[in-house]
């Protein structure tokens, strides 16, 4: 199973920045030799990838280093050109997966995730919408018409995606969130599953398996993408559920054979993890690449 990477492009940070950059590093440390892994670095997308899913002034404000104070003080990132060089990288990341998904079944994004990006704003960490970009290259790519559905397991709702593809009849957007988290004004996703604070594993499974079966009965996609978020884990500093690391397993065992049920191809990215320990939330990430690895080694579909 391939596994790309881009910890190794610096986001640079000023002391006590909250962002935990300090995992994907620690992510790929910790999956590093694990049997039939391919890490492989991560390509930078390109200004024609990124304008599939992004208003061309906004690409270049980011490129150039033009954007408003308040424009920047919402992605919550100073600009650097490292600043763009791992966005571009953690986009690139996603749709390398999802290419080598479509051959191999299943691939991950060592980071991405970054769903709180709108066609022309950044916004929550999140500069460019990597599943976004991700999906229109795989449509763009395909000689016929080609379905994705974005499952969203983030516990921060997925905002920035469910603008972009608003009325979109080929890309489905499904998001689990906190009800009471943020992003604070959401957008309509074509599924949204609101979360009180405090749900547990049994909660939480319940909803994702109603969630998935109905959007089994509404989309038939070509491809999934998969945002396996660390946040919902009851280690987490910001996402205010209660689940544990088993019900992180069954989480994503749940997807993992949903996309099997469908023989649809899929790609993982890991999403958000604030963890008060920053060593449980990259445990909850390197659970979900394990999980995948063994997963696409049982795989005969593909």
């Amino acid at each position: 199973m391939d596994a790309f990477y881009a910890d190794h492009f610096v986001l640079p940070l000023p002391e006590g920045h909250r962002f935990p950059i300090s995992k994907y590093r620690l992510l790929r440390d910790g999956v590093a030799g694990a049997p039939g892994l391919n890490l492989l670095e991560a390509p930078a997308a390109t200004d024609t990838q990124l304008l599939l899913a992004h208003d061309p002034v906004y690409v270049q404000k980011v490129i150039t280093g033009t954007l408003e104070p308040k424009e920047q003080r919402e992605i919550g990132f100073p600009w650097t050109p490292g600043m763009v060089e791992r966005s571009r990288r953690s986009v690139g990341a996603t749709i390398a997966a999802c290419q080598s998904a479509v051959r191999d079944g299943i691939a991950v994004n060592l980071a991405g995730g970054t769903h709180h990006a709108y066609r022309d704003k950044g916004s929550g960490f999140c500069v460019f919408n990597d599943a976004a970009v991700a999906a229109r290259v795989m449509q763009r790519q395909s000689a016929h018409g080609f379905n994705v559905a974005i499952i969203d397991l983030d516990v921060h709702q997925g905002n920035g995606t469910a603008a972009i593809f608003k009325n979109d009849a080929s890309v489905f957007t499904l998001s689990l969130h906190g009800d009471k988290n943020f992003p604070f004004r959401k957008e309509p996703s074509d599924l949204d599953v609101p979360l009180a604070d405090g749900v547990s594993d049994e909660a939480y499974l319940e909803a994702l398996d109603a969630a998935l079966e109905q959007l089994n009965k509404v989309f038939t996609p070509d491809l999934l993408i998969y945002l396996a978020g660390a946040d919902p884990h009851e280690g987490d500093r910001l996402g205010r559920l209660k689940l544990t690391h088993a019900g992180m397993l069954k989480r994503d065992q749940r997807v993992f054979e949903y996309s099997r049920a469908l023989s649809v191809p899929l790609a993982i990215s890991m999403a958000g993890g604030y963890g008060h320990d920053i060593e449980t939330t990259v445990a909850v990430h390197r659970q979900t690449v394990l999980e995948a690895l063994s997963f696409s080694q049982s795989l005969t579909f593909i």
